[in-house]
């Protein structure tokens, strides 16, 4: 079952939290985080990429960085930009992105269920990010990024945060990127208890977002055992109902030696080729596929889609499998440098820019993997191949942070 804590979350000064929060430090390079945050020293981004405080070319994971990290997280706090509250909450953030809707709490979830996989990964983790993470919370002794869980949406649970969010927002802006965003207190005794019982009876959370922040608390943590860490890791979580996923396209180098009909002629070995096709496909197993200025819809044929394995069945393994390993010599798409990824925030339109300027041959466009899928796969153990999903809108830094 579920343990979620409330905390004195460290928050920003209501004025300035459109200045403050941040997209998170992964969704970005360094310089266009330095583009961001030009000309605003409260640009949380000069705590979680504070590289770009520092000379162009230097080291990521140098021990300037992180100190020069601590040092502006530490500003931010002196100066009065961020405060801690002075009890523990729980909260309800709200992001508006155009039509869509989310709201999720702010909880600390626990290193614990972590590790027990009562908080379900359905990704493998790199090494050299946990350790980045894993120095960053020890340099700051405070998470600063949440990690993006859902849960199987109860009735309950929604009528009663549907009561909360209709009274006014503590903090409530709107980001340079159209998405609102917006967020409530949950502070009395019966309130937080009543969402301790509730949770107490979900079974399981799942990474959507985050499997580097969760695993580097939990290191966090099993390194300071007995030495006063609490166990437990920043969080928001929403109800599986709410939760976008975009999708997470694929572009590549070149054609792998075949000649535009020799590739075109495998293609219609795997698939039903629809020419001057739609940019996106409308459903599970169909692709969008750019190539030479055109746009066609590929769709599986029927004998690709006999395995009951849920993961076997999912568009993103499928391609993988039947084209990009075979067609295009790509094996492991992890380190092959011959493919890219492109997530669904920037459009179709960004496919055809990086297709027509020359840099890659051609584009998939691929449907969004479902969050029922992703369950299910998490549910059996099961690993996702990489970049199977985008959530959108992302969770912003600097909204909350967890003081360890």
């Amino acid at each position: 079952m579920a343990t979620i804590k409330p905390f004195a979350a460290l928050r920003p000064k209501t004025e300035l939290a459109a200045q403050i929060c941040e997209l998170p430090y992964d969704v970005m390079s360094s310089d266009e985080a330095r583009e961001i945050a030009a000309g605003n020293p409260l640009s949380f981004l000069h705590v979680s990429k504070p590289e770009i405080d520092l000379p162009p070319g230097t080291d990521l994971y140098s021990p300037e960085v992180y100190a020069k990290g601590k040092e502006n997280f530490q500003k931010l706090i002196s100066q009065g930009a961020l405060k801690q509250d002075a009890q523990p909450n729980f909260y309800l953030y709200r992001q508006i992105m155009g039509k869509h809707s989310q709201v999720g709490l702010v909880a600390a979830a626990s290193c614990e269920e972590y590790l027990r996989g009562i908080i379900k990964k359905h990704e493998l983790t790199r090494p050299d990010k946990e350790d980045d993470r894993v120095r960053h919370i020890e340099t700051l002794n405070s998470q600063t990024g949440p990690v993006f869980l859902t849960y199987r949406a109860n009735d309950t649970l929604d009528k009663f945060v549907a009561q909360k969010i209709s009274k006014k927002p503590e903090l409530d802006f709107v980001a340079e990127d159209g998405v609102r965003h917006s967020s409530w207190s949950i502070s009395s005794a019966d309130e937080v208890k009543f969402i301790e019982t509730q949770f107490a009876q979900i079974p399981f959370l799942y990474i959507a977002d985050g499997h580097h922040r969760s695993a580097a608390a939990a290191r966090v943590f099993q390194s300071r055992k007995g030495a006063g860490q609490s166990g437990q890791f920043l969080a928001v979580i929403f109800p599986h109902n709410q939760m976008q996923i975009l999708p997470y396209n694929r572009v590549l180098k070149d054609l792998n030696g075949h000649s535009p009909g020799q590739l075109l002629k495998k293609l219609e070995s795997v698939f039903t080729i629809s020419k001057n096709g739609s940019a996106m496909s409308k459903q599970k197993y169909e692709l969008g596929f750019y190539f030479q200025g055109t746009w066609q819809i590929l769709s599986f044929h029927e004998k690709f889609l006999r395995s009951k394995d849920a993961i076997e069945n999912l568009d993103v393994t499928l391609l993988q499998k039947n084209v990009l390993a075979p067609v295009f010599g790509i094996d492991d798409p992890r380190t092959s440098k011959k493919i890219n990824f492109v997530g669904g925030i920037r459009g179709t339109g960004e496919l055809e820019k990086l297709v027509d300027g020359g840099e890659y041959a051609c584009a998939f466009s691929m449907f969004p993997t479902s969050i029922e899928d992703l369950m299910s796969i998490a549910d059996a153990g099961g690993i996702m191949p990489p970049k199977s999903t985008w959530f959108e809108p992302k969770l912003r830094d600097a909204m909350f942070c967890h003081m360890i």
